[in-house]
């Protein structure tokens, strides 16, 4: 080990009080997170750091999760490894068009023309919004993310996050949208990526489709109702959820197996209200101890109604809208003057007048039954999905083929796990997939799908072929740019073209957020070098959109796995166990806790967490934190004390002689080894715990034990000093990936260079010998030397005449006697090792 140790130069009174603010600029001044890209592959530790989402602020939740990924980050550098660690804003998709609306006041029509001198209203009102063009949307969502990007790279810098600045890219940016377009070009070229005409789960506030891994079940309050169906003279009774979708029935189902419907198996009812006929069909899913047993099948209620619908070959009768309101027309065969009565009614108010029609019909049959019940939303969304037909773009993940679905569960089964147990997330997600992955939504910020259409020559798109650019125009947005072989002028024409207006999903561009950091096809060289990555840090509940997104991807296009290992991190509960997010709006933002405890103080709560585990916020654990901080530049200044000229690390360790020094430096050779091996395994909160706790017993024991002896001269004093030394800068070592700021402050007291690019401590660098044990011996009894002072309310300089010592070690104490005493104040110490009970101290007050 090369360090440059220097005489002693600190303040009279160490503060933590804008140590931030210095480091930071020093670390972008001295460059000293920029990666080398001149390192070899086998050399370099790569990071797919998550891009957040650029939305608002941050929240203690996403300094809790970076701050693992940073401690990993620093014991990696530390070890000697060139660490390829980039920083991404996430700031495509809903949720940023989303904070665009409420705050501009405004909403996207692609129906309108751009106006270039529009200004958003000088007092927004989110529930009056102001209708703009789609590239009126764009600039202003442009213009919002600038504003948040900043406040979120301020946020990071002062957490002291140790990416390379100069990587910082954007999930929307150039690059991020020609690498999404290229990848999506590629999957369709080899039959990955295909468009389709489908039921699609759709939120009719966003007026989107929404994906699978999009979904979440909420406990919704209902009511099952029951209704007469009509079969001659026989009363078909079904009970349902859903009276308002009877114009869109097209069958009854019941189990085949059902003794009770064998004989309607193949015959027709007809609809209360409508009279419609509907044919009566047999399906291993209806459930037959599910209200009467036979269940209407509508298109669509529910995701069951898609499969009956589709293994059934029944007609499509489509009644809600994407607006989520009915339809103007009534579907065929339906009467058009009944269906009035609900049409451009939203689907509650078609839900009460359906009731009343029911109700006057004599078809309603008893009371509605209460229920609650679990109802699918889109996770950002507000209201229940409704499921509707149109066409979207879909990329193959397993959904719909047993041969990939094993390949990808193949891949889950290499990854390297942390903790392992999560892998059964992943396993359980890809089993229980039922369609592949759909990856268009129609919305505006966003990475445009890169394909136009022919139109025929009645001005009808010509869905079934495609026109794509060539790779090297990348990227396009089809909404402005003409596609080979066709002017501007004939947007829109007949035997002209349109473009697809659809974006894509803003997971179809993070998952491919490792070739857009790495520069994949944009920089060959860089690519070669980092990828397959190290590691995808992340939460452990996107493990079914970002991780296997992700794996999807390299997949189809790398053939590997995009990272080597994944290391994943829980939720942060609010104080009723719940977890923290925005739309619950339980969250606390971080700027208010750095600034009033400082950012070590939060890493150490936010490094506290173990990986994988939902942990609690709690201010009093960032307190602990500070008190450490302090401890450690109060400690430190103790210790540099001692000598104006501090030993030099690469002195000969036959310096450090005394038993006592020996067993200190003996239990930190344990710790530097438990502190690696905890960090090996991702494990940074043992590493943390068990650092403290040494740091500590350091501290309070022997530091008191040797601080006279350190004092003195001679080779005992020598002994002394140099352990001190040497326990000072491991210990700021082990430290520096938790609190960066207060370690790098120390260090910079007697060190030239950065603690941060200096080396990881090894057990080499210490010397061999000593009893660990023998510290824990002396510590305790010690302890016991104070407690029996404060038993008797003296201060603790009180001198004793004599104390006694006995029990199973007590001879233990004898070659360290003289810093036991001097501790102790301690005038005469008798030792009786021949008990084997545990060390007792007595003691005798001076006169």
């Amino acid at each position: 080990m090369s360090l440059q140790p220097r005489t002693p130069d600190f303040p009279s009174k160490p503060s933590l009080d804008g140590l931030e603010e210095k480091w930071v600029r020093r670390w972008e001044d001295d460059r000293t997170y920029r990666f080398d890209r001149s390192r070899p592959a086998d050399e370099i530790y790569s990071i797919d750091t998550p891009p957040p989402t650029v939305s608002g602020s941050l929240h203690v939740g996403h300094v809790f999760s970076y701050t693992h990924t940073d401690t990993i980050a620093r014991y990696r550098r530390m070890r000697g490894q060139e660490v390829f660690y980039p920083i991404g804003w996430d700031d495509n998709g809903l949720p940023t068009e989303r904070r665009v609306q409420n705050y501009f006041g405004v909403r996207g029509d692609a129906s309108l023309p751009y106006d270039p001198a529009f200004e958003p209203p000088e007092k927004p009102d989110a529930k009056r919004q102001v209708a703009i063009s789609r590239r009126n949307f764009i600039e202003l969502c442009d213009r919002l993310t600038q504003i948040d990007e900043k406040a979120f790279e301020d946020t990071w810098r002062r957490v002291g996050l140790s990416v390379d600045w100069s990587l910082l890219y954007t999930t929307i940016g150039e690059a991020a949208r020609a690498a999404s377009q290229r990848a999506f070009l590629r999957n369709l070229r080899r039959g990955e990526a295909y468009l389709s005409e489908a039921p699609t789960l759709w939120d009719v506030t966003f007026r989107t489709a929404v994906a699978q891994a999009e979904l979440e079940d909420r406990e919704q309050p209902g009511a099952f109702y029951r209704l007469r169906f009509h079969s001659g003279d026989r009363p078909v009774y079904i009970e349902t959820t859903r009276p308002e979708l009877l114009p869109a029935c097209v069958a009854l189902v019941a189990h085949p197996d059902d003794e009770r419907y064998q004989e309607l198996f193949g015959t027709t009812v007809r609809t209360p209200v409508f009279g419609v006929e509907v044919p009566v069909v047999a399906h291993r899913l209806a459930e037959p101890d599910k209200g009467s047993g036979i269940a209407m099948i509508c298109t669509f209620g529910d995701v069951t109604d898609v499969t009956w619908w589709r293994e059934l070959d029944l007609p499509t009768r489509a009644v809600v809208g994407w607006d989520g309101r009915f339809v103007a027309d009534p579907p065929a065969g339906v009467p058009a003057g009944t269906y009035a009565e609900l049409a451009g009614k939203t689907v509650h108010s078609a839900r009460e007048r359906m009731l009343e029609l029911l109700g006057g019909s004599g078809d309603l049959d008893g009371e509605p039954r209460k229920i609650v019940r679990a109802v699918k939303f889109f996770e950002k969304g507000s209201k229940p999905l409704e499921i509707v037909t149109t066409r979207q773009w879909y990329i193959r993940n397993g959904g719909r083929g047993p041969e990939l679905r094993a390949e990808l569960l193949g891949r889950g089964r290499e990854l390297e796990w942390y903790p392992a147990y999560m892998r059964a997330r992943y396993e359980n997600w890809v089993e229980g997939l039922n369609g592949d992955w759909l990856i268009s939504r129609q919305r505006f910020y966003g990475v445009p799908i890169p394909v136009w259409y022919r139109l025929d020559a009645s001005g009808e798109p010509v869905h079934g072929e495609p026109i794509v650019p060539s790779e090297d125009a990348l990227p396009i947005d089809p909404a402005s740019d003409a596609p080979p072989g066709f002017a501007e002028d004939q947007r829109g024409k007949p035997n002209g073209f349109t473009g697809d207006p659809d974006v894509m999903d803003t997971w179809a561009t993070s998952s491919l957020t490792p070739q857009i950091a790495g520069g994949w096809e944009r920089d060959p060289d860089l690519f070669s070098r980092v990828f397959p990555y190290s590691l995808r840090p992340q939460g452990h509940d996107i493990i079914r959109t970002w991780l296997f997104a992700t794996v999807v991807r390299a997949h189809l296009e790398n053939g590997s796995l995009p990272w080597r290992a994944a290391a994943l991190a829980g939720w942060i509960l609010d104080p009723d166990r719940k977890k923290m997010s925005k739309s619950k709006g339980n969250v606390v933002t971080p700027i208010g806790l750095l600034e009033e405890f400082g950012s070590d103080a939060v890493r150490y709560w936010a490094a506290s967490g173990r990986p994988g585990t939902d942990t609690a916020f709690d201010t009093g654990q960032i307190k602990v934190g500070r008190r450490l901080a302090i401890k450690i530049l109060n400690a430190s200044k103790f210790v540099l004390g001692f000598a104006e000229q501090p030993l030099d690390e690469g002195v000969d360790t036959e310096a450090i002689w005394y038993p006592g020094d020996l067993a200190m430096l003996a239990a930190l050779r344990g710790l530097v080894a438990e502190a690696t091996e905890a960090f090996e395994s991702y494990d940074y909160a043992r590493a943390l715990e068990r650092t403290e706790r040494f740091f500590w017993q350091f501290c309070d024991d022997y530091l008191e034990l040797v601080k006279q002896r350190a004092y003195g001269s001679g080779a005992k004093a020598a002994s002394a000093r140099a352990a001190l030394n040497r326990a000072l800068s491991v210990l700021l070592r082990l430290f520096a990936p938790f609190l960066p700021f207060v370690t790098e402050e120390v260090w910079s007291w007697w060190q030239d260079g950065s603690v941060h690019r200096a080396a990881w401590p090894t057990r080499d660098e210490l010397p061999d010998g000593g009893d660990a044990s023998l510290l824990d011996v002396e510590a305790e009894a010690l302890r016991q030397v104070r407690k029996a002072k404060s038993d008797a309310k003296v201060s603790m300089r009180t001198e004793l005449s004599r104390a006694s010592v006995t029990g199973e070690r007590a001879g233990d104490l004898l070659e360290v006697s003289e810093d036991l005493q001097a501790a102790g104040r301690i005038a005469e110490l008798d030792l009786d090792g021949r008990s084997g009970e545990p060390l007792t101290v007595a003691v005798t007050f001076a006169e």
